[in-house]
């Protein structure tokens, strides 16, 4: 059977992929008037099979009588087998004594041939006119009882005498209450009878549907296998539900994965067979090319040493496997799973004469001719081993870490030496864990290394990969620091500032050091990084002074920071280190569009997840602290996905921090307190301080929001102690107007004094625009008297306009209170106008109560006074709001959308207020006279 029966092409009851192809079927059928047929024809495993269940089950549910036949190829030479599988449910009324309406009512000349064709009655072999004739009669007697679909599978294997009859009937419908719809292959012959009839084509899946259908069959498979079964399956459904199976067991027995992918038995049966009927010499050439990869006609005959291929590739050019191109001198499968079938029906020894010929023809290819040379040697050989290693290196500068990891663990198999094998599988480890995101597999290669030499010391990149495997699982960020601490100070590496394994344990050592939120673990980091020589890479030193200490360290590094930014390059790993230093001196804005072009490599699967991830966050912040804070919950609801789906908790927290930013910003209290418990929660046991401040941040926010001052000031300080500006604690600036406003708030004017004091002696203000904004700011709100109107003025000056909004509205609110506070009403309404209109753009409810509050005491009517009418929802939550006044779940909106239902009804829990409703139903009418109000 050649369909998706049994491979998890639905989803419950629905149909993945497939909306658009059973819309067209149902308008077929019910806009053709009385009596239709169609031809659904489409490459195997497409779910030709999947689709005629489908419209089946419809027509039964709408009270329809069904009738399936379906080809058998042993079948297909005994005539009329398929007639005999259609008109089983009539076999009973065919016995003459218990005849039925339908069957009685025919001529007894219609109901003998019948009889016959169908192996029940005896006599001479009727005419197929004869038969072709009392079907139609048969089943238009039937249908005048109820409608009746006929369905048809895997036509080719239909024997010819029933395919005539049915085409027969099929042209013959017009008028009754039947329909027909045959499944066929595209490159067929054997439908050549029903050729004529109307036809759909089935496409492969998209991308979005493929992914979709493989996480509904596979929910375990790691994001990058997902992908790269995505890509090699082009949307089939069958391969991408039988490809991970091959995989997964090949995983399971600690093999390194293939450059061509091996098939079940199901797709071999299916892409098998058109390959073996060929020639050998097109079978031999077509291995070399599946092997080769690129399609490099020149590789290809070099490495076949027989001149020109092009006549050996013929029959297969001819049956449609393969385009050929003798302009480009290129070669190409039209479907990979073709090149995959052709591999899987070599035996070993014809790959590995293959690969090593391809190596051969590569002498000037490190990287491929490795490759070539791995999987054609059987035994350990230290050259080859060498060579992969190598070739492992240049993959992973180039941002494919994927494929060193892969070279590396093909270079341990074949590693004559224990000790060189752990250290290979231990490289492999550390990079599934630090860039890949293939944690399982980390924990597998560890588990390899430390087998192969147990007598072994940790190397770095096993204590690294340890490290990270520790803190993505249950394990505390103090024994994750410890062991890559130790592995650090007593390796023999000489600290050379050019040693990539040294340098990649000490950015790992940074980001631990900031998990945990604990002084004390920096020394260790700085006494390795002095000791570096002839000195630290900048991008390191750069990174060790913005990310710990940022508010006394960070300024020595603005400048070399500011020149790392001007050569940003393509290197994922090196915009993700950039990303780090520039958080804390608010320089993500630079990095946004590197950074989103990581973003999408990461969607479209050539990027590590890791990376991907990480990329993914600083967006986050970045779209944050430029006020696009739809786009936050949408970027950040993605990276909480994929951090659950793959194991990456410790990650999962960081982004949960600007969804519950934003849901604090937005008076969200239920989202914003759910969140902080999570990211709490997670962080508490496993000493992970630097996280937990996280949500102290988050929670002081929230409070100040509300007007809860008393609170605000609680967690802020729980933040940040008053009077001090903690070191290694980098959140704490992210907190210190939070302080300083509860503190005033609440009566404490010394404790803000002490406060803004700790501020402006550290180097905070020198770090950014903002944060000089905010350091000025505070000075102005611990400034009783007129004085503190220059100061309200040089804080709004240091910014630009539109950078930074929803600060610079907090500190426009302030301006607006002391102004209205000494009776400067027009000056104080100008100020809290400006406030008024940045935080509806935000949706920041809350902070708009507060300043309606303002504007009122002010002698204003409305906040809407102060701002040009228009209309209060976003461009997205009026699309969000317009598909669920149709009717339309959280779900249905979400997958219309490309966004998850939890973001969804975040949404919907802002558009209420804005609109004036508390309620679902209420959403047309209030839409209606936005509309209304809008024309007027």
């Amino acid at each position: 059977m050649n369909d998706v029966r049994r491979s998890g092409h639905r989803a419950g009851s629905h149909l993945i992929g497939r909306e658009r192809d059973l819309a067209h079927i149902r308008s077929h059928f019910h806009g053709s008037g009385r009596g239709a047929a169609l031809l659904l024809s489409g490459e195997a495993g497409l779910g030709k099979t999947a689709v005629l269940e489908a419209v089946a089950a419809e027509f039964r549910h709408g009270g329809a009588h069904v009738l399936h036949a379906s080809g058998v190829q042993y079948e297909a030479d005994i005539s009329y087998a398929g007639l005999n599988q259609l008109l089983v449910p009539f076999f009973d009324s065919f016995d003459s004594s218990d005849s039925s309406d339908s069957f009685d009512s025919l001529e007894p000349h219609h109901r003998d041939a019948l009889r016959v064709a169908v192996g029940i009655g005896g006599g001479p072999p009727p005419n197929r006119l004869l038969v072709s004739t009392a079907l139609l009669f048969l089943l238009r007697r039937a249908a005048g009882e109820k409608p009746l679909l006929i369905t048809v599978d895997d036509l080719p294997w239909l024997d010819r005498a029933t395919t005539s009859v049915l085409a027969f009937v099929a042209r013959r419908l017009a008028g009754s209450d039947i329909s027909f719809l045959a499944a066929t292959r595209v490159t067929s012959d054997d439908a050549f009878e029903l050729s004529d009839l109307s036809e759909h084509r089935l496409q492969p899946l998209d991308d979005v549907a493929s992914g979709e259908l493989i996480r509904s069959a596979h929910p375990d498979l790691p994001l990058m296998l997902r992908r790269r079964v995505v890509a090699e399956a082009h949307g089939n459904p069958l391969a991408l539900v039988e490809l991970p199976t091959a995989l997964k067991s090949r995983q399971e027995a600690g093999a390194s994965l293939p450059s061509v992918l091996p098939l079940t038995e199901r797709l071999q049966k299916l892409f098998a067979s058109r390959v073996a009927d060929l020639p050998r010499a097109s079978r031999e050439v077509l291995l070399v090319v599946a092997l080769e990869g690129t399609g490099d006609l020149g590789v290809i005959e070099a490495a076949t040493g027989s001149g020109p291929v092009v006549d050996a590739l013929e029959p297969a050019e001819r049956d449609r496997l393969l385009t050929l191109s003798t302009t480009t001198r290129r070669v190409s499968f039209r479907h990979p799973l073709i090149g995959s079938a052709v591999v899987t029906g070599a035996t070993a020894a014809e790959r590995r004469r293959a690969h090593q010929a391809l190596a051969d023809a590569l002498t000037d290819q490190l990287e491929r001719r490795a490759w070539h040379l791995g999987e054609a040697t059987t035994q350990p050989t230290e050259m080859v081993a060498d060579l992969l290693e190598r070739a492992a290196r240049l993959r992973s500068r180039r941002g494919d870490a994927l494929g060193a990891v892969a070279a590396l663990t093909r270079a341990a198999e074949l590693s004559p030496a224990p000790a060189d094998k752990s250290r290979r599988l231990a490289e492999g480890a550390y990079l599934g864990a630090e860039a890949t995101g293939e944690l399982a597999d980390a924990s597998r290669l560890l588990a390899g290394a430390q087998q192969a030499d147990p007598a072994a010391e940790s190397s770095l990149h096993a204590a690294a990969a340890s490290a990270l495997l520790l803190i993505n699982q249950d394990g505390d960020v103090g024994t994750a620091h410890r062991v890559l601490v130790d592995a650090i100070e007593e390796g023999e590496h000489g600290w050379d500032a050019s040693d990539e394994t040294l340098l990649e344990a000490l950015f790992t050592l940074n980001l631990l050091c900031w998990y945990s939120g604990d002084p004390e673990t920096w020394p260790p980091l700085f006494r390795a990084i002095d000791r570096l020589t002839p000195a630290p890479p900048d991008l390191l030193w750069v990174c060790a002074q913005t990310f710990a200490d940022p508010a006394r360290t960070g300024t020595r590094a603005l400048g070399r920071l500011d020149e790392l930014l001007t050569d940003i390059g393509e290197d994922p790993a090196r915009i993700v280190r950039l990303g780090h230093c520039a958080v804390y001196p608010d320089r993500l804005a630079a990095l946004r569009e590197p950074s989103m072009r990581l973003v999408e490599s990461g969607r479209a699967g050539t990027v590590p997840l890791r990376r991907y991830l990480a990329a993914l966050l600083h967006v986050c912040l970045a779209d944050y602290d430029a006020g696009k804070w739809d786009q936050v919950l949408a970027l950040a609801d993605e990276g909480v996905r994929l951090c659950e789906e793959n194991g990456y908790r410790f990650l999962t927290r960081k982004f949960q921090y600007p969804l519950a930013l934003v849901a604090a910003a937005r008076g969200d209290t239920e989202a914003s307190a759910v969140l902080t418990e999570e990211i709490v929660g997670w962080a508490t046991p496993r000493g992970a301080d630097g996280v937990r401040a996280l949500a102290c941040h988050i929670k002081g926010l929230t409070a100040l929001g509300s007007g809860d001052f008393e609170s605000a000031y609680l967690h802020s300080t729980t933040l940040t102690p008053v009077g001090s500006l903690p070191p290694y604690q980098p959140q704490a600036m992210a907190g210190a107007m939070d302080v300083v406003e509860a503190a005033v708030r609440t009566g404490r004017v010394a404790e803000a004094a002490a406060h803004t004091a700790a501020l402006r002696a550290s180097t905070m203000a020198e770090l950014s625009p903002r944060l000089s904004m905010l350091v000025l700011a505070c000075e102005a709100l611990i400034t009783t008297d007129e004085s503190c109107f220059p100061l309200f003025e040089e804080a709004l000056s240091q910014v630009d306009d539109g950078q930074w909004p929803f600060d610079t509205a907090r500190v426009r609110l302030f301006y607006g209170e002391r102004l209205r506070r000494h009776r400067l009403t027009s000056q104080a309404r100008v100020q809290l106008a400006e406030a008024a209109q940045v935080f509806d753009q935000l949706g920041a409810a809350p902070w708009k109560t507060r300043v309606a509050a303002e504007l009122r005491a002010s002698g204003q009517v409305s906040v809407a006074a102060a701002r040009p009418i228009k209309d209060p929802l976003t461009a997205q939550e009026r699309q969000i709001a317009t598909l669920a006044a149709t009717g339309l779940t959280n779900k249905q909106i979400a997958e219309r959308l490309f966004l998850s239902h939890r973001t969804i009804g975040t949404h919907l829990y802002q558009i209420y207020p804005k609109l004036g409703i508390n309620s679902r139903a209420a959403l047309r009418d209030a839409l209606a006279a936005l509309d209304m109000g809008d024309a007027g």
